[in-house]
This record gives C-alpha cells, sequence and structure tokens, in this order.
C-alpha cells in the first residue's frame, strides 16, 4: 500500500512508485523487481512526470539562468560563498528564512518521507535557486513543492 500526501495541491506518492512492485525506493520494503523492470517502468512513467511545463528555448533559459546568478552574486558579496549550493547552516539560515505555510508543508514532507536533516537543508537550497530563478525574493510553497519533487525523483533512480 502506498502512502499519498499532498504538497501544495499537487499528490504525491511516498518517494513515487518507481517499479511494477512498487517498492523501489522503500526504506522499509524490498524491490522484487529486476533492474530492467525497473528502468522501462521508469521510461514509461517519468516522461510524464517530468514535461510538466511548456518547452522553453534554451536562450530564454540561459537568460533566467544568467539572472539567478547575478542574483546570488549580489547576495554573497564579500562572503566566502559564491552560490546558493555552498550554503552552510549559518547561511541557510540567514538567506533563506520560510515563513510559516513553506515550513509546515517541508516538514511534513520530512517527516512522511523520513529525509535527514541534510536533506532538509539541501532542499531549502534548491527552493532558494527556483525562486532565484523566478526573480522572487522569498521561497513561496511552490518553490519547496518543486524542490521536493526533484528530492522525490532523485531518491527513486539513485537510492540502490
Amino acid at each position: 500500500m502506498e502512502a499519498v500526501f499532498e504538497l501544495s495541491g499537487l499528490l504525491c506518492k511516498k518517494a513515487t512508485q518507481a517499479c511494477p512492485c512498487g517498492y523501489f525506493g522503500d526504506p522499509h520494503h524490498e524491490c522484487t523487481c529486476t533492474p530492467l523492470q525497473i528502468q522501462n517502468y521508469l521510461s514509461r512513467v517519468s516522461g510524464p512526470l517530468l514535461d510538466k511545463r511548456p518547452a522553453e528555448p534554451s536562450s530564454e533559459i540561459r537568460k533566467r539562468v544568467n539572472k539567478a546568478r547575478k542574483i546570488q552574486e549580489e547576495r554573497f558579496k564579500g562572503l566566502p560563498i559564491h552560490s546558493n549550493a555552498q550554503m552552510s547552516p549559518k547561511y541557510i539560515r540567514r538567506f533563506c528564512p520560510l515563513e510559516k505555510e513553506s515550513e509546515e508543508l517541508l516538514q511534513n514532507a520530512i517527516s512522511e518521507l523520513g529525509l535527514s536533516a541534510r536533506a532538509y537543508h539541501r532542499i531549502i537550497k534548491i527552493s532558494r535557486t527556483i525562486a532565484d530563478l523566478e526573480e522572487k525574493e522569498k521561497i513561496e510553497p511552490a518553490h519547496i513543492s518543486e524542490a521536493l519533487q526533484y528530492r522525490c525523483l532523485d531518491r527513486q533512480l539513485w537510492r540502490r
């Protein structure tokens, strides 16, 4: 049986089912599928999951990435770091304060997915980057949700 919970209007299966038996990546059950079965299953399922936004030209993506880099450059001016990925917990507290709704969403997901404190910090850093790409000053629940989706996919694909 799969645990399903809602993240800002998005339904997310616990570590989203990534194989025919449903246990690939589950910390409490052993997957009985072969690597080939898992690969075939993911190739059929992951495309629709990943294709949520309309295609964007690479020139537009480049512009957004460059703007996000400039935002981070300015944010970390005079500090020994240059990007969100380099933030320690101290800098995360300073530059990534979460409003109540975002914090609750993240805490619920951490609890449901059984993620570590390190994963918590990674999700916040990814959320900060997503917000930067949208030129948003604050990390919104939608940014947390998107980062969590990436984390779910990451856990599915690389856990073994």
